[in-house]
């Protein structure tokens, strides 16, 4: 098995590329079965339909980069080089979990690759990949921090002053707004009185720019000219992905408040189809070749449930083995 800097730099590939966004992809799906077994406790968010911004941000950051992420960060921990029995024993709360099973599906983490401790509170990754960012700007290690958040985030506080904070000081951080249309059971235009949230980010005299979030490729180039802007100083970005989430915004929402055909319309630019299709046009796969590589992916999942379900569970007492000393 891959250690998760081995599984990063695998995305180098093309077709490890597409192989890590079917991950999520079937990762995600899983996960929903799971909770409606009962298996699954609390809560959680999936991210299907988004999986070229995990993967496009992952393969373009260093390990020694930071990223601030949601609770929707089941698939940028994958991106970025967690394992699938990291992520799953965390959820299912198994001492296998990236952080023994207590932290559960909206607290990941893994600093070998850079991932912060995700957040359930809307927003609060933004102050702290901006503190992050300080801390590099003062040491002058030369890494980059890098925050996700949704459409619903550029509404608080923290996001404003975040972004005022890091264009003052010019940090090294980057902005990555997943507007997923959104925001919890809200739709984006009934809760901003913008269309595009790039405007935002020109508001505080930072580079903005609208990115195509259903595309690889896209994502790749946008992040890549913001990652290469901080670490030479130019201070930071705001990129906003254009995406969508093809599941409900948690648990057992159906998602029945979105328009009739939304849903449709973005399913035809399916990201995983997009990028899938790309190579193939390439000659890089055919299409047998996708669909074996898809099968090996479902049974890969399928398999890491099993050992997950017979892991063992973390107990009371694990939460309190990294704390006061114990």
């Amino acid at each position: 098995m891959m250690t998760p800097r081995e599984r990063r730099a695998a995305l180098a590939d093309p077709v490890a590329c597409l192989e890590r966004m079917m991950e999520i992809r079937s990762f995600e799906d899983r996960i929903k079965e799971l909770f409606a077994e009962g298996v699954v406790h609390g809560t959680t968010h999936t991210c299907q339909g988004q999986e070229a911004v995990s993967v496009g941000i992952a393969k373009v950051l260093e390990p020694a980069d930071q990223v601030c992420c949601t609770y929707r960060g089941h698939g940028h921990a994958l991106a970025l080089g967690l394992t699938l029995d990291a992520v799953l024993g965390e959820i299912m709360g198994r001492t296998t979990g990236a952080v023994g099973g207590v932290g559960g599906s909206m607290h990941l983490c893994d600093r070998s690759v850079g991932l912060l401790p995700t957040s359930a509170i809307v927003g609060a990754g933004i102050p702290i990949a901006v503190g992050a960012a300080l801390a590099s700007s003062m040491t002058g290690d030369g890494s980059v921090a890098l925050a996700l958040f949704g459409d619903g985030a550029t509404n608080i506080g923290a996001f404003h002053e975040g972004l005022n904070l890091a264009a003052i000081w010019r940090l090294p951080v980057v902005f990555v707004c997943e507007n997923n249309v959104y925001g919890e059971y809200s739709r984006f235009d009934r809760t901003t009185p913008i269309e595009d949230l790039a405007e935002r980010g020109r508001a505080y005299a930072i580079p903005s720019e609208i990115v195509d979030g259903q595309s690889l490729d896209a994502v790749v180039g946008a992040v890549e000219h913001a990652v290469e802007r901080a670490r030479a100083g130019g201070g930071p970005t705001f990129l906003e992905c254009k995406t969508y989430r093809y599941s409900g915004h948690s648990r057992a929402d159906a998602a029945t408040y979105r328009p009739e055909g939304e849903l449709d319309r973005w399913l035809a630019r399916d990201p995983l189809s997009l990028y899938a299709q790309q190579l193939v046009g390439l000659g890089v796969l055919d299409d047998a070749k996708v669909a074996a590589l898809r099968k090996a992916v479902d049974d890969r999942v399928n398999e890491c449930v099993e050992r997950t379900k017979a892991a063992e569970p973390a107990t009371v007492e694990s939460m309190f083995r990294n704390v006061g000393g114990r």
